[in-house]
């Protein structure tokens, strides 16, 4: 009996002590995880000094320690992260999780936008730039369109604090795409005029944003003439586990400039089939401030005001504050992903945005006829609003003729109004548009010809829009119908199918090509009730073929040669057939039935040196030819060039293929990697650009930014990130200046002579990013320190002067 006990308590001491093993083996598995994202990181090599230990992480970050003492020195490595090291009873003090920070020198990474499916950057001819979430964070933006600012590459402008115009190698407006993961945002009454839809997209929701140069249309269709910005969101995050998974993130931002308070939350519920991601965004930006030193001509010496039932004109008593401009925000984002298993995946996503109503700045400050006071009384935008819901379905696996499947199908709202009154009148004119748009998009990617991956697909696009005006008596309140800014009930719809291919000729040769046709109907009908049209109706029918051919080529393994021809185009919306509006103090647009499309056509060649690692330069030159422009131009309507509109006598224009144009230019950028801590880049943007009129004469484009470029200094450790920084923009004298920008001599500074123009200017700013915890993280940026007052290029708007940014950041 007794050896009958102890042979029982034998077996439980043994089992006991597997089971302790087993425990001990499983509490010493770690994870290695990005510093910045949290994201694990695969292939990290972990080994002791004398390399005779050695682990590699899998495909969840994760690794064993079992094999290291618990005391003894273990190295960190990976060929895109600074290497790190650490003691494993450290590491288990850190709830088995280390972190390691990205090297500026990172490895090229994958990109989307050019054919919607993962490619090789280093494999598209075409100049792309991406920023990622890490940048976006560091940046600390306020809107979207900062975002694309602060990429050094692209021009923005602004006409209010609620504003964000992007330019790209001479396009602007509605010649750019907008896409949001892969959805065309672009709908049939973007502008010519300056846009700011962009600042709809949170940026604190934003993955990665992808910047296509150059004409985009094989993949996007219309619009897609200088380029294509594709903002792609954060996706919900799976468990690894069978059990329940939270994060998630807070954030908290306040900026000097206009007294900025934004607070930002979000939380991922992840099961392994299902998950769940929601965000929520606010905004609430006060009166911007300007600098001190620069043209006093800028300053806000006068506002209005409404008093007892007048509008009195009141002296400012800061004129640097610019009154008013303030106005709030709200983003919100829901995501629904559901993963069957590991060949398909479903998405579903609502994003929703509404702003505050906000005023337009530049025509506040228009000056009245006498040159004695201003102009408006009252001139600001209604709420913009904006809802995305769309589903998204991804198959992958062994289909007979693809590889690849992805179906998106979206719906989007959008609302937006102008109201505007005169200095000393009683009638408040109001027009108020709504677009409806449902896409359907199918994508194909087939991997199976050999080195030849073919990309191909089908999309349709319906818009129909509202649109309606009205005048309102301010003291009687009596409110009258009044004519709208679009014909109502207008419809734009097109259809298109396109094939791309890209082929590996040698291992170093990768050529990109493709094709696609386009079909664009417009149906619209004009109430004649306010204006006696010469037409009822128009009705565009019209397509276009549009192609692409580049090359990318590495003679040798630190030299990279890309060519790429393209041709893009654009086919008139209901904004150019059909708007109705005061473009220009003293103007008028009216609609024109009789329009065709605008084609570009565009040649670019680019090169990338990498110098030992050290030194990497990337320059590209671009040619790009547009024909059958659509531009504003002086117009008959019914036999007359002047017409009175909101009860001004204006001069009649009207969108016209009028014009011929062509914009070249060149673009450097430039990183030094001085050690694993400092680095150094700078961007240099050279761009010039002319329009041809029918009649010979020549005039400059209006959307051609000046030369800009930025310098930053980077030092990061584990810890610390600090960028000193160095923003220019260049002088467009009088003489370079477009026609329709020397009508607006209230928003520029005036020359020796007395005509307005655009100054040169510079920023000195510093900014950093201190990570207290791996929880916890800390941004101080202190931008434009020596406050100088500027205008960006044909911004109405201002630029912040000496501005104080702080912003906390939790993830949990």
């Amino acid at each position: 009996m007794k050896f009958l006990v102890s042979e029982f308590m034998m077996r439980k001491i043994c089992f006991g002590v597997i089971m302790l093993f087993f425990q001990l083996i499983s509490a010493q598995e770690i994870t290695v995880r990005d510093a910045e994202n949290q994201e694990p990181i695969l292939n990290v090599a972990v080994y002791n000094l004398d390399k005779s230990k050695t682990v590699i992480t899998d495909f969840d970050g994760k690794c064993n320690l079992s094999i290291f003492d618990r005391n003894e020195r273990i190295f960190f490595k990976h060929i895109s992260y600074q290497a790190r090291r650490s003691t494993k009873a450290q590491i288990l003090k850190q709830k088995g999780n280390i972190y390691l920070v990205l090297k500026a020198e990172q490895l090229d990474e994958v990109v989307m936008s050019v054919s919607k499916w993962e490619q090789q950057k280093k494999d598209i001819p075409q100049k792309i730039v991406s920023i990622d979430a890490r940048e976006i964070a560091f940046a600390n933006p306020q809107t979207s369109a900062d975002v694309l600012q602060s990429s050094g590459k692209v021009f923005v402008q602004k006409s209010q604090l609620g504003g964000g115009s992007p330019m790209i190698r001479g396009f602007s407006t509605n010649r750019l795409l907008l896409a949001v993961d892969g959805v065309r945002m672009n709908n049939a009454i973007f502008r010519g005029g300056n846009l700011q839809n962009v600042i709809s997209i949170d940026p604190f929701t934003i993955k990665n944003t992808e910047i296509i140069f150059g004409p985009g249309s094989v993949i996007y269709g219309s619009d897609a003439m200088g380029g294509v910005m594709n903002f792609y969101t954060q996706k919900p995050m799976f468990a690894d586990v069978d059990s329940l998974v939270l994060t998630g993130n807070a954030n908290y931002r306040f900026s000097s400039a206009n007294t900025e308070n934004t607070a930002h939350v979000d939380f991922n519920i992840g099961k392994k089939k299902w998950a769940f991601l929601t965000s929520l965004t606010y905004n609430d930006f006060g009166d911007l401030k300007m600098g001190r030193h620069g043209p006093e001509s800028y300053l806000r010496n006068t506002y209005t005001q409404r008093i007892n039932g007048e509008d009195v004109l009141l002296t400012n008593p800061n004129p640097e504050k610019q009154l008013p401009t303030g106005y709030d925000q709200i983003n919100l984002m829901q995501k629904i992903a559901y993963k069957p298993n590991n060949n398909w995946l479903f998405h579903f996503n609502t994003h929703y945005s509404q702003t505050s109503d906000y005023s337009r700045y530049d025509r506040l400050i228009r000056p009245n006829s006498a040159g004695d006071g201003l102009r408006s009384a009252v001139w600001n935008y209604g709420p913009q609003k904006w809802l995305l819901t769309n589903f998204q379905l991804y198959k992958k696996g062994k289909g007979k003729f693809y590889d690849g499947l992805k179906v998106t199908t979206a719906y989007q709202h959008f609302e937006e109004s102008r109201n505007d009154r005169n200095f000393g009148e009683t009638t408040l004119f109001s027009t108020k548009e709504k677009v409806d748009a449902i896409s359907t998009n199918v994508d194909f990617e087939n991997k199976k010809i050999g080195n030849l991956r073919l990309y191909y697909g089908g999309e349709y696009v319906f818009n129909k829009v509202g649109s309606e005006g009205t005048q309102t008596n301010i003291e009687t309140n009596s409110i009258a119908r009044a004519a709208s800014r679009y014909p109502d009930g207008s419809t734009w719809q097109t259809v298109a199918g396109y094939l791309s291919g890209e082929y590996k000729v040698r291992p170093n040769t990768t050529l990109l090509t493709g094709l696609r046709y386009s079909h664009v109907w417009i149906d619209a009908l004009f109430d004649k009730t306010f204006y006696p049209f010469p037409f009822d109706n128009a009705d565009l029918n019209n397509g276009a073929l549009t192609g692409s051919l580049g090359i990318s080529w590495f003679p040798k393994a630190d030299l990279q040669i890309t060519a790429n021809g393209s041709t893009g185009f654009r086919s008139p919306n209901i904004d150019d057939i059909g708007k109705l509006f005061d473009s220009e103090p003293g103007a008028v647009v009216v609609p024109n039935a009789d329009l065709e499309p605008e084609y570009a056509y565009n040649a670019e060649f680019g090169v990338r040196k990498n110098f030992n690692d050290k030194l990497v330069f990337k320059g590209a030159a671009f040619y790009t030819y547009l024909v059958d422009a659509l531009v504003r131009r002086d117009f008959l309507f019914n036999g007359q060039s002047e017409i009175t509109y909101n009860g001004e006598p204006s001069t009649v224009q009207a969108i016209q293929n009028a014009a011929k144009a062509y914009v070249y230019g060149l673009e450097f950028s430039l990183e030094a990697f001085l050690t694993d801590n400092i680095t150094i880049t700078s961007n240099l943007t050279l761009t010039e650009g002319v329009e041809e009129e029918d009649d010979g004469t020549d005039s400059p484009g209006r959307h051609v930014a000046p030369t800009f470029a930025d310098l930053h200094f980077i030092w990061k450790n584990q810890k610390l990130q600090t960028d000193l920084f160095l923003n220019y923009n260049g002088e467009i004298a009088f003489d370079d200046l477009a026609v329709s920008e020397r009508s607006k001599a209230f928003i520029y500074a005036s020359d020796t002579n007395g005509n307005p123009y655009s100054p040169s200017w510079y920023t000195l700013n510093l900014r950093t990013q201190y990570n207290i915890s791996n929880a916890f993280k800390a941004t101080l940026s202190l931008e434009n320190m020596t406050n100088q007052r500027y205008r960006t290029y044909s911004s109405g708007i201002v630029a912040p002067g000496t501005n104080l940014i702080l912003g906390m950041g939790y993830h949990f």
